[in-house]
């Protein structure tokens, strides 16, 4: 009994698994196809079913040193060489070198008869040469419906489905076997889905005029792997997925402070600017100066040698170029130096997964510190406020990970209730700082305000600070209250003014207050030195006079000193 617990309780060995070298899809499949095992990639038309076959031979090749087979039923071999060669991928070499092996088996209609005795034993003696001649590892055969689609015999066509898919496995190769899809299954047999280990299913949706691609694994036996939709880019280098929807929120922070740019703005927080890593929301209404913030943030990244990704739906390169000089902004010289990068386009030139793809490939090529978006609201256009929150999402995750930094601006529309502002509803949740900027107007004028919202992990005001933007940049100005609340504006200086001038009657009065009490001063001085005078003299009277009797009695006593001695004695007897 202990022996059978033993054999229940021990670890099963892990499903062997080939790398496909396809960004993000190893990641989904939890480290690639089933080694040895027929793996079905099914689609429509132009999804990508082939390109991602011979990515998945040339990664093979190149990265991981394995030959590979692509028998293609469709393509002659020069028409997929000039194919491929658009993406770099150069197959007459890989030939050369004899790493790569492109069959074209053709397959006419017209010229299969069908019988009880049909079968593909031609096809396999040819397939198993090929494997032979270079030692492949890897096999691609596109697409399994031009093999199959002169018969009719649904028995003969099951039976030799089934045997194909057997031989495969029989020889030991990693095989992409691609397929278009059926209306009613993933492949038009229906049956193929069933007989491979793997499922992967390719889809090319146009959703109000924007076209998005996904990414699905429908069944992998013998290994987890993800269950959503991913979507997937084809771009210059190939095939890419972001498995977005699987990141998890195990990325590390960062106590380091980075500054706004602006040092009236940095004071407003207690530790002098933003967390490295964290997430920021500029938003406001129209001409609030959410461009020139983050313009002020780039700035400042760029001086001190960080890299920044700037994203502008709303204007081009030159255009921010030439409207950040008139608040004293550069941009151009950190352009040149190959700290900073902007990149201009409309919205609605992808969906949202695929400008959330190239985002990451940026990232990827790129390496930023920090990554700008001016503005996000605009997404709105590509999509429902519940999608752009998803987005969002996976856009600050992926940010996060990376430990940048990003800032986002979002057009707030005036008189709108907030439930339905896509800034209060997809990312004010999300981000970790949340700035306003808005409009105060009063007495026929527009004044701009700033307050900051939230602050995670970090002390700030909650003051509503004017600021005004000069040809020498963006200034700050001192916080002045009045009997009404904050004072901005002409206000603002009306009341300063009234300041000034109680100020001057006050500093006035005090001043012949100080002038009277100096007067009484000299005077009282001048009645003392009077006094002190008279004092002097009765003083000087009194001295003379006790002078003088002091003499009169010195004079007296010379004088009784002189009598003679005996008229003395003689009245005494």
């Amino acid at each position: 009994m202990k022996k059978t617990n033993d054999r229940l309780k021990a670890k099963p060995a892990p499903l062997s698994k080939t790398p496909t070298g396809i960004e993000g899809l190893d990641e989904i499949t939890d480290g690639g196809l089933p080694t040895g095992r027929p793996t079905l990639v099914c689609g429509s038309a132009g999804c990508g079913k082939t390109l991602m076959a011979v990515q998945f031979l040339i990664k093979g090749i190149t990265d991981y040193n394995e030959p590979g087979i692509f028998m293609t039923f469709e393509e002659s071999a020069e028409d997929l060489t000039k194919n491929v060669a658009s993406l770099g991928y150069d197959l007459k070499k890989l030939i050369a070198d004899k790493k790569l092996r492109v069959d074209h088996v053709k397959v006419e209609r017209s010229e299969i008869e069908e019988s009880g005795e049909y079968n593909l034993e031609g096809l396999f003696i040819r397939l198993e040469h090929a494997i032979n001649s270079i030692g492949a590892k890897r096999v691609v055969l596109d697409t399994i419906e031009s093999l199959f689609g002169g018969l009719d015999n649904t028995v003969i066509l099951r039976s030799e489905i089934r045997r194909l898919f057997h031989w495969l496995k029989n020889k030991g190769v990693t095989t992409i076997i691609t397929g278009e899809r059926g209306e009613s299954s993933l492949t038009r047999q229906g049956l193929e889905e069933y007989v491979s280990d793997c499922v992967i299913l390719l889809d090319f949706r146009v959703i109000d005029q924007i076209s998005t691609r996904r990414l699905r694994i429908v069944k992998y036996r013998g290994s987890t792997h993800g269950t959503n939709e991913y979507p997937f880019l084809i771009d210059e280098s190939g095939i890419s997925v972001l498995p977005i929807t699987s990141l998890r929120l195990e990325h590390k922070v960062s106590d380091k402070i980075v500054s706004t740019g602006i040092p009236g703005l940095d004071k407003l927080f207690k530790k002098g600017g933003y967390y490295q890593g964290s997430s920021i929301l500029i938003s406001g209404t129209a001409g609030t100066a959410k461009t020139t913030l983050a313009s002020y943030f780039t700035q400042e990244t760029c001086k001190n040698k960080g890299r920044v990704l700037y994203f502008a739906f709303e204007e081009s390169p030159n255009q921010l170029i030439r409207n950040m000089k008139s608040v004293g902004i550069d941009l151009r010289t950190y352009i040149d130096k190959g700290l900073l990068q902007i990149h201009s386009s409309r919205p609605t030139l992808h969906g949202l997964e695929m400008h959330l793809l190239s985002l990451h490939k940026l990232i990827r090529d790129f390496k930023p510190q920090c990554v700008v978006i001016d503005p996000i609201s605009n997404m709105i256009s590509i999509g429902t406020i519940s999608e752009v929150r998803a987005m969002l999402v996976r856009l600050i995750d992926l940010l996060k990970i990376n430990n940048i930094t990003a800032l986002f601006t979002s057009l707030t529309q005036q008189n709108v209730s907030s439930t339905n502002e896509l800034t209060e509803e997809s990312v004010s949740s999300l981000v970790d700082t949340w700035i306003t900027v808005r409009d105060v107007e009063g007495i026929g004028e527009r004044n701009r305000g700033l307050y900051i919202l939230k602050s995670r992990g970090m002390a700030h005001s909650n003051q509503v600070r004017e600021f005004i933007l000069t040809d020498k940049g963006l200034k700050f100005l001192d916080f002045e209250t009045g009997p009404d609340g904050i004072l901005l504006g002409s206000a603002r200086k009306k009341y300063q003014l009234d300041t000034f001038a109680d100020n001057l009657k006050k500093k006035q009065a005090l001043q012949k207050r100080d002038r009277e009490i100096l007067r009484k001063k000299k005077i009282l001085e001048a009645n003392i030195l009077a006094m002190r005078t008279e004092y002097e003299s009765v003083e000087e009277e009194l001295h003379k006079l006790e002078t003088e009797e002091r003499g009169l009695q010195l004079k007296t006593k010379k004088t009784l000193d002189s009598q003679p001695v005996k008229a003395v004695k003689k009245k005494k007897n």
